[in-house]
């Protein structure tokens, strides 16, 4: 499973472990390089599914960066046929990623690298997902 926290500039990727335990931060990469990036991670890897955060507002309704998200997923979908792509909730991942980050003693410099904070986020939005599929059972109410 491999998940993104996809941003206009950069995106957060996250991976998890052969038994979907535990989520882990694996790289950023530019927007514009995600696919190219996605083929090569492909071959050498095995991955059977996308998660993207898919940000909303606290009401559920979308916020003016969902539709660029939805965009990106049926980009992958065509790409990458063969993979399903899920959306999973992504609200305050920055935000949560950055208190982490804090809460594992890194200084305020280290804090700012938006790259780090990226990644930390995708885990972040990653570990939640294997969290609601573990309580529902199912991903299925998920797919996108």
């Amino acid at each position: 499973m491999l998940c993104i926290d996809y941003g206009l500039k950069r995106c957060g990727i996250a991976v998890t472990d052969p038994l979907r335990l535990i989520a882990t931060g694996l790289a950023t990469v530019d927007t514009h390089r995600l696919t190219e990036f996605l083929r090569g991670y492909l071959t050498q890897e095995s991955v059977d599914l996308f998660v993207i955060g898919l940000p909303k507002n606290l009401d559920g309704t979308d916020t003016h960066a969902t539709e660029p998200v939805r965009h990106v997923a049926g980009r992958l979908r065509r790409a990458f046929p063969g993979l399903p792509v899920v959306f999973a909730d992504e609200q305050y991942s920055s935000v949560e990623a950055s208190r982490a980050l804090a809460a594992m003693g890194l200084k305020r410099k280290q804090r700012r690298d938006k790259s780090l904070v990226d990644a930390t986020a995708a885990t972040l939005i990653l570990q939640g997902y294997l969290q609601s599929i573990e309580k529902s059972g199912s991903q299925d109410e998920m797919l996108g």
